[in-house]
């Protein structure tokens, strides 16, 4: 991948005095220099310093323009975090602005949660919140995770994955939703780097691969469109636009067509003084070149819910290729390349947030937010609908007054009736679609002229949460049913709960006293027993999952169920120890059996030791010992994903390579992922024998994609060795990526 260069503080410092005062600039700076001194003895995963970090992302912040507090945030992010500095030391130093930047991208970390994922939707949700109060959060926390993701190398692969997939379905959408298409772009691409190289490098290759031919033939359209744009006299910029990886590979995945299909890879862009002359460039092209029917799109008579917009048409180009055309002023080129953060006005000496002209579309995104969180019961839930409403596709329909309203793809009718206000929803007794009467489960498409029809009457029915598409529509609705009936839903509630007990033959008195209605109160966030059979009786919980969290989170029950995991664990150890014994030739004991005494356990002698086949340590490589019953010591890597469960951590035992040999072998496994081509395994072959006379097994296969994955068994002394080994391995072309085999 093409790696980023790392600003320094003073080319920071130019960057800002573009368009700062001196003032605002050295605040800037003072911000940098606190920073450096927190962090001065803090290191990232790279090795590097850490101050480093917040620099990129100061960097990053103030390419975008950003006002002096929040370049300043940007320095400033992480030292309540990972320093002994408080908020209020950052507010005394540096303001009440950059404090509550500073707080909103402050993780959540001195509370207890019961998962990783319940504390990563609770850190979210609090960035989100902030968000709608503060834009300026969410442009810092951007920042933050680009520059992450462009350092993620350093992190071990399961954490690359998961930062990766949670970069793709949070952060990169929230870019798209500013229309920071600069961020948006790079996020994507670095994700799918991680989640899928095979897919990232083979379109990476086949866009190389032709490269030259596409670029010859975009210079010849924009000759081509030149000769039609000059004769309107008007001032304009033409240029080719590139696709960036990540958008490819989601139009071959949803369209299922090949590269060789796609024919929006070619693109031109052209850049004009007015709206006017937008559309006299696209009449131009018009009359000269064909256009492909349904591939017309107005985005400036209708914008993006990101403010973006612009013209864009396919055409028959040159030679009978299909050409993309995208026509745009250029001030909707700056907002379409920086979204919310071009309308960020510079009055000098004064930064007050965010002024977005009267006239600029409201980016609604954040209303939205806020909206979720008042109907959400917990963070999980919370996440759950902004994931599923607010990044999923949009469609934009219309009332009958020609007011634009956006909904998520899959909204209905009477999603709608409950988007322009709850009464209108509560009130709804039919729609109209285009003059025509539909159902309310009728689903919205875009460009929809849709029409509720309401009867003061008319009452919600409970059938109308399967009618619904967002959980937005679907909390109104609950509510009107929680207020309207809260008594009967409070004694069906408890009624469900009492039968479900009964149906396992146990006890309601029991499970429904107070010490257990208190803990089934802290597991779904109530304060009143009434309300957690209140959300039971009207359908928000189900009998079945408040029982089956009250067994499971009960002291008692709990300790009886750990008790029996650690045995039915101790026996399956035991049983698979025996397997792998029968195959294992690398025991070794730490006795006349064990001649190099190479694994050292830490006051401990006697003990029998064999090495992890799963993940096949060698000398040079962080290892554990882990204690089987009755089975004496393995010795893992550190990072082995076999072994970092709390219980495993328990059987844990200090251990370190000691006294080891150049003439002693040990096996290392490798996975070679590479194109397919002729003569890829001998040339792997040829290295691997110059390297070391030790190749125990070798074999490979095509995945779906005809992605050459070969997999080899090699001898060597120490990770050096390895070490060297894969050095060569990734001088071969078309090699893209080489990992150690975890079993």
């Amino acid at each position: 991948m093409k790696k980023n260069r790392d600003y320094t503080p003073d080319e920071v410092l130019d960057i800002c005095r573009k368009y700062m005062n001196e003032e605002h600039v050295e605040f800037v700076n003072r911000s940098y220099k606190f920073a450096a001194y927190v962090h001065k003895e803090q290191k990232r995963a790279t090795g590097e310093p850490y101050i480093i970090h917040p620099t990129q992302v100061a960097q990053i912040l103030a390419s975008l323009h950003m006002d002096p507090y929040t370049v300043a945030a940007g320095y400033l992010h992480d030292v309540v975090e990972d320093t002994n500095i408080t908020l209020g030391d950052v507010n005394e130093l540096f303001g009440d602005q950059v404090a509550t930047i500073v707080d909103g991208v402050t993780k959540i970390s001195k509370y207890k949660y019961r998962s990783h994922q319940e504390l990563l939707a609770e850190n979210h949700r609090k960035m989100l919140l902030a968000t709608a109060k503060d834009l300026r959060v969410i442009m810092v926390k951007l920042a933050d995770r680009l520059h992450n993701m462009r350092t993620l190398k350093a992190l071990r692969p399961d954490k690359q994955r998961r930062i990766a997939t949670e970069t793709l379905e949070i952060y990169a959408p929230l870019a798209d939703r500013l229309g920071i298409s600069k961020i948006k772009w790079e996020l994507e691409d670095l994700s799918l780097h991680y989640i899928n190289p095979q897919q990232y490098y083979r379109i990476v290759h086949l866009m190389n691969s032709k490269r030259d031919q596409r670029e010859a033939y975009i210079a010849e359209a924009i000759d081509y469109i030149k000769t039609s744009v000059d004769a309107l006299g008007i001032k304009y910029d033409i240029y080719g636009r590139p696709k960036h990886i990540y958008s490819i590979y989601k139009k071959m995945r949803d369209k299922h067509k090949q590269f060789s299909e796609l024919y929006d890879l070619l693109a031109i862009r052209i850049v004009v003084d007015s709206v006017k002359d937008c559309y006299a460039v696209l009449g131009s092209i018009h009359s000269k070149w064909k256009p492909i029917p349904g591939r017309f799109k107005d985005y400036i008579a209708v914008p993006k819910a990101n403010g973006y917009q612009s013209l864009h048409t396919t055409i028959i180009g040159p030679g009978g290729q299909p050409l993309e055309v995208q026509i745009r002023t250029y001030k909707m080129h700056e907002i379409a390349e920086y979204g919310v953060a071009a309308h960020w006005a510079y009055k000098e000496g004064n930064f007050e947030g965010v002024q977005i002209d009267e006239n600029e579309q409201k980016i609604d995104v954040f209303r939205e937010i806020l909206e979720l969180q008042e109907n959400s019961d917990n963070a999980a839930d919370f996440m759950k609908s902004v994931k599923g409403e607010i990044f999923n596709d949009r469609v934009y329909v219309f009332t009958p007054q020609g007011e634009v309203v956006e909904l998520p793809k899959g909204s209905t009718t009477l999603d709608f009736a409950y988007q322009v206000h709850t009464e209108v929803g509560n009130h709804s007794v039919g729609s109209k679609v285009n003059a025509r009467m539909v159902p309310l489960n009728y689903q919205l498409k875009n460009g929809d002229i849709v029409e509720i029809l309401t009867s003061a009457s008319a009452k919600p029915s409970r059938d109308w949460v399967n009618v619904v598409y967002t959980s937005r529509s679907r909390n109104k609705i609950k509510r009107y049913f929680r207020v309207k009936d809260r008594q009967e839903n409070i004694d069906i509630g408890r009624e469900s709960i009492e039968e479900e007990l009964k149906n396992r033959s146990l006890s309601a008195k029991k499970y429904l006293d107070k010490k257990h209605l208190e803990l089934a109160m802290e597991i779904f966030n109530f304060t009143d027993p009434d309300e957690l059979f209140n959300a039971v009786g009207y359908g928000e919980l189900s009998a079945i999952n408040v029982v089956h969290k009250l067994l499971s989170e009960d002291p008692d029950k709990k300790k009886e169920a750990e008790k029996k995991e650690l045995e039915d664990s101790l026996i399956t150890d035991d049983t698979e120890e025996k397997k792998t014994q029968q195959n294992e030739s690398t025991q070794v004991k730490k006795t006349q059996d064990n001649p190099n005494n190479s694994i050292s356990v830490q006051g401990i002698d006697n003990l029998l030791i064999r090495l992890a086949k799963c993940c096949s340590p060698i000398p040079g490589d962080e290892i554990v010992g882990y204690i089987t019953k009755g089975r004496g010591l393995t010795i893992h890597r550190a990072d082995c994903p076999n072994v970092q469960s709390e219980e495993a951590k328990r059987r844990f035992i200090e251990v370190s390579w000691d006294n080891v040999t150049q003439d002693k072998r040990y096996s290392a496994e490798l996975d070679i992922y590479a194109f397919n081509r002729n003569g890829l395994l001998n040339e792997v072959l040829q290295v691997i024998n110059s390297t070391t006379n030790s190749l125990n097994n070798v074999n490979g296969r095509l995945d779906r994609e005809k992605m050459a994955v070969i997999h080899v068994s090699v001898g060597v002394n120490n990770k050096e060795h390895l070490d060297k080994i894969i050095s060569k391995l990734n001088n071969i072309p078309d090699v893209y990526e080489i990992k150690r085999t975890i079993e």
